[in-house]
């Protein structure tokens, strides 16, 4: 998955024009996310994922769950920072970078495992 780096200009433009977007609620998503592999609970955390993103992570007979914990994702840690644009949010953690999308029932991580190629976009180990 290429994610573009469009999301801190994105950002900071809607700050700039007075609709600064809330980065409370993807900070949250994301920490759950990562709570929740360090508690060994993978079902759990397959239900923070988009749709999409977890319905292609898993391979063939084998459970989301199942996929994530063969991915060993690192640690999460504290969020160090957040961009939000529209209805997606970046949220960086110490151990790692998320790509999370808004739907009717909240945020919900759409990468994770997410590390910067140079000056192109993020190579994530979860994707849609």
């Amino acid at each position: 998955m290429r994610i573009l780096l469009i999301a801190p200009a994105l950002g900071l433009a809607l700050a700039l024009a007075g609709c600064a977007p809330d980065q409370a609620a993807p900070a949250r998503a994301a920490e759950r996310f990562h709570a929740a592999l360090a508690a060994d609970q993978d079902d759990a955390a397959c239900g923070m994922l988009a749709p999409k993103t977890a319905d292609k992570l898993p391979d063939r007979g084998q459970t989301c769950a199942e996929a994530l914990r063969e991915l060993k994702l690192g640690p999460g840690g504290a969020v160090t920072d957040v961009s939000v644009w529209g209805e997606d949010a970046q949220v960086r953690l110490a151990g790692d970078t998320l790509f999370l999308h808004r739907f009717q029932d909240g945020w919900r991580v759409r990468a994770a495992g997410c590390e910067p190629v140079r000056d192109l976009p993020y190579e994530c180990e979860v994707e849609d």
